[in-house]
């Protein structure tokens, strides 16, 4: 990353049949049973057990997410892991 980049995280996105998402993010939005969490680079680390809802994301100004329901996310300053289901499955 150059020195005048803008932090990211790196956020993956699991489900049993699939990685839906791995990408350098700018901030994502989880839905947690106790509501929605926006993450932003340089977030405290924390594990959140997912609810249903929109799990978005933004990358390079595009905002781009999917209904999931249920699981956990990892978050670290630098990263966001989710084990989730998507609604559709």
């Amino acid at each position: 990353m150059s020195p005048n980049a803008a932090p990211t995280l790196h956020l993956k996105v699991v489900t049993p049949r699939l990685l839906l998402v791995d990408a350098d993010v700018d901030e994502v939005q989880v839905p947690t049973i106790e509501g929605l969490i926006g993450v932003f680079p340089g977030h405290r680390p924390l594990m959140a057990a997912i609810g249903r809802g929109t799990l978005t994301y933004r990358q390079s100004g595009d905002e781009e997410g999917f209904a999931i329901d249920g699981g956990t996310a990892e978050i670290q300053p630098d990263r966001v892991l989710v084990f989730t289901r998507t609604v559709e499955d």
